[in-house]
Protein backbone atom coordinates (compact mmCIF):
# COMPACT_ATOMS: atom_id res chain seq x y z
CA UNK A 1 0.00 0.00 0.00
CA UNK A 2 1.52 3.03 -0.79
CA UNK A 3 2.52 5.49 2.21
CA UNK A 4 3.64 9.60 2.00
CA UNK A 5 7.23 9.56 4.25
CA UNK A 6 7.42 13.65 3.90
CA UNK A 7 11.29 13.27 4.31
CA UNK A 8 11.23 10.90 0.98
CA UNK A 9 11.50 13.36 -2.13
CA UNK A 10 11.08 10.56 -5.07
CA UNK A 11 11.60 11.51 -8.98
CA UNK A 12 11.28 9.16 -11.60
CA UNK A 13 13.63 10.68 -14.19
CA UNK A 14 15.24 7.09 -15.66
CA UNK A 15 11.38 5.91 -16.55
CA UNK A 16 11.47 8.67 -19.19
CA UNK A 17 13.77 6.47 -21.19
CA UNK A 18 12.27 3.85 -23.81
CA UNK A 19 10.27 1.12 -21.95
CA UNK A 20 13.16 -1.44 -23.00
CA UNK A 21 16.05 0.32 -20.62
CA UNK A 22 13.34 -1.00 -17.04
CA UNK A 23 11.16 -3.36 -16.54
CA UNK A 24 8.75 -2.63 -13.34
CA UNK A 25 8.56 -4.70 -10.52
CA UNK A 26 7.35 -5.36 -6.62
CA UNK A 27 9.67 -6.10 -4.19
CA UNK A 28 9.34 -9.26 -2.11
CA UNK A 29 7.41 -9.35 1.28
CA UNK A 30 9.00 -9.99 3.77
CA UNK A 31 7.82 -11.16 7.22
CA UNK A 32 9.88 -9.69 9.83
CA UNK A 33 12.54 -7.22 8.05
CA UNK A 34 14.79 -5.86 10.92
CA UNK A 35 17.29 -3.13 10.60
CA UNK A 36 20.81 -4.36 11.10
CA UNK A 37 22.81 -1.14 10.73
CA UNK A 38 21.17 2.27 9.92
CA UNK A 39 23.41 4.81 8.28
CA UNK A 40 22.27 7.57 10.54
CA UNK A 41 25.18 10.35 8.68
CA UNK A 42 23.64 9.40 5.39
CA UNK A 43 20.24 10.09 5.97
CA UNK A 44 20.95 13.52 7.12
CA UNK A 45 22.78 13.69 4.08
CA UNK A 46 19.80 12.94 2.48
CA UNK A 47 17.57 15.41 4.33
CA UNK A 48 15.77 12.33 5.62
CA UNK A 49 15.70 13.39 9.34
CA UNK A 50 13.28 12.69 12.68
CA UNK A 51 11.66 10.21 10.61
CA UNK A 52 9.73 7.66 12.56
CA UNK A 53 11.83 4.15 12.60
CA UNK A 54 8.99 1.63 11.52
CA UNK A 55 8.19 3.87 8.58
CA UNK A 56 11.51 4.15 7.49
CA UNK A 57 11.81 0.17 8.12
CA UNK A 58 8.67 -0.45 6.06
CA UNK A 59 9.53 1.55 3.31
CA UNK A 60 13.22 0.71 2.63
CA UNK A 61 12.32 -3.23 2.86
CA UNK A 62 10.15 -2.62 0.25
CA UNK A 63 7.14 -3.95 2.30
CA UNK A 64 5.01 -0.25 1.66
CA UNK A 65 5.31 1.94 -0.89
CA UNK A 66 5.90 5.87 -1.38
CA UNK A 67 3.72 7.28 -2.52
CA UNK A 68 5.63 8.99 -5.78
CA UNK A 69 8.01 5.40 -5.54
CA UNK A 70 7.31 3.48 -8.82
CA UNK A 71 9.74 0.47 -8.20
CA UNK A 72 11.74 -1.12 -11.35
CA UNK A 73 14.55 -2.86 -12.23
CA UNK A 74 17.34 -1.64 -15.39
CA UNK A 75 18.19 -3.79 -17.92
CA UNK A 76 21.84 -4.08 -19.08
CA UNK A 77 24.63 -5.73 -20.69
CA UNK A 78 28.10 -5.89 -20.47
CA UNK A 79 31.51 -7.73 -21.38
CA UNK A 80 31.71 -10.73 -18.61
CA UNK A 81 35.00 -12.23 -18.10
CA UNK A 82 35.81 -11.69 -21.98
CA UNK A 83 32.04 -12.89 -22.91
CA UNK A 84 29.34 -10.33 -24.27
CA UNK A 85 26.09 -11.50 -22.60
CA UNK A 86 22.15 -9.59 -21.70
CA UNK A 87 22.31 -9.01 -17.86
CA UNK A 88 19.96 -6.62 -16.20
CA UNK A 89 19.76 -6.14 -12.64
CA UNK A 90 18.85 -9.62 -11.25
CA UNK A 91 19.01 -8.99 -7.33
CA UNK A 92 18.57 -5.44 -6.97
CA UNK A 93 15.48 -2.84 -7.25
CA UNK A 94 15.10 0.96 -7.80
CA UNK A 95 12.34 2.51 -5.23
CA UNK A 96 13.24 5.84 -7.30
CA UNK A 97 15.49 9.12 -7.74
CA UNK A 98 15.34 11.19 -4.28
CA UNK A 99 16.05 14.50 -4.49
CA UNK A 100 17.64 16.65 -1.32
CA UNK A 101 17.12 20.09 -0.20
CA UNK A 102 20.26 21.14 -2.39
CA UNK A 103 18.51 19.59 -5.23
CA UNK A 104 21.07 16.62 -5.22
CA UNK A 105 19.67 13.18 -6.77
CA UNK A 106 20.29 9.74 -5.50
CA UNK A 107 19.21 6.78 -6.34
CA UNK A 108 17.74 4.49 -3.50
CA UNK A 109 18.06 0.96 -4.41
CA UNK A 110 17.12 -2.63 -2.63
CA UNK A 111 19.82 -5.05 -3.21
CA UNK A 112 18.19 -8.73 -2.25
CA UNK A 113 14.87 -7.57 -2.52
CA UNK A 114 13.56 -10.31 -4.51
CA UNK A 115 13.47 -11.64 -8.15
CA UNK A 116 13.26 -9.39 -11.28
CA UNK A 117 12.75 -10.41 -15.17
CA UNK A 118 16.85 -10.57 -15.50
CA UNK A 119 17.08 -12.90 -12.44
CA UNK A 120 18.23 -15.43 -14.99
CA UNK A 121 17.22 -18.64 -12.69
CA UNK A 122 18.48 -16.60 -9.61
CA UNK A 123 16.01 -15.81 -6.69
CA UNK A 124 16.74 -12.56 -6.56
CA UNK A 125 17.86 -12.73 -2.55
CA UNK A 126 21.30 -11.78 -0.83
CA UNK A 127 22.57 -12.74 2.34
CA UNK A 128 23.25 -11.23 5.43
CA UNK A 129 26.93 -11.30 5.39
CA UNK A 130 27.89 -10.47 2.10
CA UNK A 131 25.23 -7.11 2.65
CA UNK A 132 27.44 -6.47 5.25
CA UNK A 133 30.71 -6.64 3.77
CA UNK A 134 29.54 -4.49 0.58
CA UNK A 135 28.39 -1.82 3.60
CA UNK A 136 31.28 -1.69 5.50
CA UNK A 137 33.77 -1.57 2.05
CA UNK A 138 31.61 0.93 0.04
CA UNK A 139 31.44 3.32 3.65
CA UNK A 140 34.80 3.16 3.67
CA UNK A 141 35.77 3.78 0.09
CA UNK A 142 33.83 7.22 0.60
CA UNK A 143 35.75 8.13 3.79
CA UNK A 144 38.53 7.60 2.18
CA UNK A 145 37.42 10.16 -0.67
CA UNK A 146 37.08 7.60 -3.29
CA UNK A 147 33.41 7.77 -5.24
CA UNK A 148 31.06 5.02 -5.50
CA UNK A 149 27.99 3.64 -4.25
CA UNK A 150 26.94 4.92 -0.46
CA UNK A 151 25.06 2.37 2.00
CA UNK A 152 21.98 3.51 3.95
CA UNK A 153 20.81 0.53 5.73
CA UNK A 154 21.26 -3.43 6.17
CA UNK A 155 17.79 -4.89 7.22
CA UNK A 156 17.54 -8.40 7.86
CA UNK A 157 14.37 -10.00 6.37
CA UNK A 158 13.97 -12.72 8.47
CA UNK A 159 14.41 -15.44 6.05
CA UNK A 160 16.98 -18.07 4.91
CA UNK A 161 18.89 -18.19 1.38
CA UNK A 162 20.37 -20.86 1.05
CA UNK A 163 23.73 -20.43 -0.90
CA UNK A 164 25.49 -24.04 0.00
CA UNK A 165 24.34 -23.56 3.16
CA UNK A 166 21.67 -22.08 4.90
CA UNK A 167 22.24 -18.07 5.76
CA UNK A 168 20.64 -15.35 7.00
CA UNK A 169 18.63 -13.25 4.04
CA UNK A 170 19.08 -9.10 3.96
CA UNK A 171 18.59 -6.43 1.89
CA UNK A 172 21.45 -3.61 1.84
CA UNK A 173 19.80 -0.03 1.00
CA UNK A 174 22.26 1.72 -1.75
CA UNK A 175 22.26 5.26 -2.51
CA UNK A 176 24.42 6.76 -5.62
CA UNK A 177 24.05 9.11 -7.54
CA UNK A 178 23.47 7.31 -11.03
CA UNK A 179 23.19 3.23 -11.66
CA UNK A 180 23.85 4.12 -15.61
CA UNK A 181 26.62 2.36 -16.34
CA UNK A 182 29.01 1.07 -19.94
CA UNK A 183 26.82 -1.63 -20.02
CA UNK A 184 23.83 0.14 -20.20
CA UNK A 185 25.12 2.01 -23.13
CA UNK A 186 25.98 -1.75 -24.65
CA UNK A 187 22.55 -2.55 -24.05
CA UNK A 188 21.04 0.04 -26.56
CA UNK A 189 24.05 -0.48 -29.20
CA UNK A 190 23.13 -4.40 -29.34
CA UNK A 191 19.64 -4.56 -28.40
CA UNK A 192 18.04 -0.94 -28.97
CA UNK A 193 17.55 0.98 -32.06
CA UNK A 194 20.08 4.43 -32.88
CA UNK A 195 17.22 6.34 -30.97
CA UNK A 196 17.38 4.20 -28.08
CA UNK A 197 20.84 4.99 -28.05
CA UNK A 198 20.67 8.72 -28.32
CA UNK A 199 18.04 9.01 -25.63
CA UNK A 200 20.34 7.54 -23.69
CA UNK A 201 22.90 9.65 -24.39
CA UNK A 202 21.07 12.86 -24.36
CA UNK A 203 19.35 11.83 -20.64
CA UNK A 204 22.62 10.66 -19.00
CA UNK A 205 24.39 14.08 -20.24
CA UNK A 206 20.95 15.66 -19.20
CA UNK A 207 21.68 14.40 -15.87
CA UNK A 208 24.81 13.69 -14.85
CA UNK A 209 27.38 16.11 -17.38
CA UNK A 210 24.88 18.89 -17.80
CA UNK A 211 27.77 21.24 -18.48
CA UNK A 212 29.12 19.28 -22.05
CA UNK A 213 25.89 19.72 -23.74
CA UNK A 214 26.69 22.76 -25.61
CA UNK A 215 30.06 21.34 -26.51
CA UNK A 216 30.83 20.56 -29.98
CA UNK A 217 30.60 16.62 -30.03
CA UNK A 218 28.93 15.98 -26.90
CA UNK A 219 29.07 11.90 -27.68
CA UNK A 220 32.71 12.40 -27.39
CA UNK A 221 33.21 15.04 -24.45
CA UNK A 222 31.09 12.36 -22.17
CA UNK A 223 33.47 9.33 -23.21
CA UNK A 224 36.33 11.63 -22.44
CA UNK A 225 34.64 12.31 -19.22
CA UNK A 226 33.66 9.25 -18.55
CA UNK A 227 37.25 7.30 -19.55
CA UNK A 228 39.00 10.18 -16.91
CA UNK A 229 37.20 9.69 -14.16
CA UNK A 230 37.13 5.96 -14.40
CA UNK A 231 41.62 6.00 -14.46
CA UNK A 232 40.91 8.42 -11.12
CA UNK A 233 39.15 5.61 -10.02
CA UNK A 234 40.99 2.42 -10.72
CA UNK A 235 43.85 4.65 -9.49
CA UNK A 236 42.35 5.41 -6.49
CA UNK A 237 41.41 1.87 -5.81
CA UNK A 238 45.23 0.80 -5.92
CA UNK A 239 46.29 3.43 -4.13
CA UNK A 240 44.47 1.73 -1.17
CA UNK A 241 44.96 -1.96 -2.09
CA UNK A 242 41.31 -2.52 -3.22
CA UNK A 243 40.91 -5.20 -5.49
CA UNK A 244 37.19 -5.00 -7.43
CA UNK A 245 37.72 -8.53 -8.51
CA UNK A 246 34.71 -8.33 -11.36
CA UNK A 247 35.61 -5.16 -13.15
CA UNK A 248 33.19 -6.01 -15.88
CA UNK A 249 31.27 -3.20 -18.15
CA UNK A 250 27.86 -4.12 -16.52
CA UNK A 251 30.09 -2.87 -12.95
CA UNK A 252 31.13 0.50 -14.19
Amino acid sequence: MPTKMNSFNFDNTYLSLPEKFYSFVQPAKFNNPEFVVLNRDLLTTLNINNQDEDELLSVLSGQSLHTHSKPYAQAYAGHQFGHFTMLGDGRAIMLGEHLTKENNRFDIQLKGAGRTPYSRGGDGKAVLKAMLREYLISEAMHHLNIPGSRSLAVIKTGEDVYRECHNEGAILIRAMKSHIRIGTFEYARYFGSQDDLSALLNYTIERIYPKIKLNENPALSLLEEVMNLQIRLVVNWMRVGFIHGVMNTDNV
